[in-house]
């Protein structure tokens, strides 16, 4: 009897070991299933951070804005997540202060368009802005970017009749910066892509300069002469504004059509009661 028991048992649980290895066969692991105390990974996140040495002042380019990753748990408050709708926030906005590359930037350190007081932040101290009509023509059908210099010229007839033909050009303002072209206050690809070029363009110049620039606009046409890249880079001293050019030292034929420039006679007499000038 107890031999049968024995045998008996020895037949449950090689059963039992069948089954087990039956069921293991039919339900293998998932791929990447973690093993029974193996510890999970720690959570990261992607933040934005400076993508090149930043100074104050400065406004964000999508170039200057880049990435990395931090640990969940050790994320700042204020440090902003990696979205598309965080980028195309940052673009165009202020950095208040100096940004080193791959420093986080945080939601408290840039000034947006659009927030209260953002232009004025973005004008040096001292000096104002002020905004100029232009077109295809005059705007240099849309090619000039915000952080360009220019030069504002003024065409006007001195007559006053548009076919006297008496016109003339001149430098009003020199080497000034574009703040914004449009609303924009950076680049705006789609203006280079079938977007209509931007019909205003903003400077920033001395006060001064904004009374001239004023005067100008209500004389006669005004332009936008860009100046080469170059010549940014180099330390900024003023400059000679330059004299004004008539139609006649453009055409010569213009200019012999002009009437002659009338010739003044001084004569100074001289008297006991003191010397007298007549011009006739």
């Amino acid at each position: 009897m107890a031999f049968r028991l024995g045998i008996f048992g020895v037949l449950v649980a090689a059963l039992i070991g069948v089954m087990v290895f039956a069921y293991s066969i039919l339900n293998p692991p998932k791929h990447g299933q973690q093993q029974a105390g193996q510890a999970a990974p720690p959570q990261t996140e992607q933040i934005l951070t400076a993508g090149s040495p930043l100074q104050a002042g400065s406004l964000l380019q999508p170039a200057n804005i880049s990435s990395t990753t931090i640990l969940v748990t050790s994320q700042v408050p204020g440090e902003l997540v990696d979205t598309p709708v965080n980028r195309s926030a940052l673009v165009g906005s202020m950095v208040r202060a100096p940004l080193a590359a791959g420093t986080p930037i945080m939601d408290n350190q840039v000034i947006h368009p659009g927030d209260h007081g953002f232009l004025a932040a973005v004008l040096a101290p001292g000096m104002r802005a002020v905004t100029v009509s232009v077109d295809t023509v005059t705007g240099a059908n849309g090619m000039i970017w915000p952080g360009d210099h220019v030069d504002v010229l003024l065409t006007q007839d001195i007559n006053g009749a548009p076919l006297s033909k008496s016109i003339a050009a001149e430098v009003v303002l020199s080497d000034v910066r574009v703040i914004a072209t449009g609303s924009a206050l950076v680049k705006d690809a789609s203006q280079g892509a079938g977007g209509a070029p931007p019909s205003t363009v903003t400077l920033e110049v001395t006060p001064d300069q904004a009374s001239r620039c004023l005067v100008a606009s209500n004389l006669g046409r005004l332009s936008l002469i860009v100046h080469s890249a170059q010549g940014v880079q180099k330390p900024r001293t003023p400059q000679p504004v330059p004299g004004p050019v008539f139609s006649g030292d453009v055409s010569p034929a213009m200019a012999a059509s002009l009437p002659a420039k009338a010739q003044v006679t001084t004569v100074t007499v001289i008297s006991g009661g003191g010397d007298k000038e007549f011009k006739f």
